[in-house]
């Protein structure tokens, strides 16, 4: 079980990071005003998202890498929270005001996927004939 977590935690982090590359428009506007180059951060994220994805497939640095996983998450909670105050306000991103809200605490289910699997060998997992 915990090997399909690691082989879709890198998956998830894989495609969310290439994404920030095909569509920018949506994390710039979700970033809060007060943030300095959105660009660059757009960027820096996606790029991180992409190295942390990979290299967690790694077991020698999975567990430092779920660590710059849930730092990430948390440098990125900011962003998510600006996302429903903008939308409360009025703009429109696709989505639901109840999926908005619902995404802050789904951020934790995140951090805590990460957090468990921190620690997984894939020598540690038996196999099934």
């Amino acid at each position: 079980m915990k090997k399909f977590l690691v082989y879709s935690l890198s998956a998830f982090y894989i495609t969310a990071g290439i994404n920030h590359f095909f569509s920018p428009e949506f994390y710039l506007e979700m970033m809060p005003d007060y943030l300095p180059f959105h660009e660059l951060l757009n960027v820096t994220s996606g790029l991180a998202e992409i190295t942390l994805g990979s290299l967690v497939l790694y077991e020698r640095m999975r567990k430092i890498i779920c660590y710059g996983i849930i730092l990430l998450l948390l440098a990125i909670y900011p962003a998510n929270i600006n996302m429903l105050l903008t939308a409360l306000e009025g703009k429109d991103f696709g989505f639901p005001i109840w999926a908005l809200y619902a995404r802050l605490p789904i951020q934790f289910l995140f951090i805590y996927w990460a957090w468990f699997i921190r620690d997984f060998k894939f020598s540690e997992e038996p196999t099934q004939i």
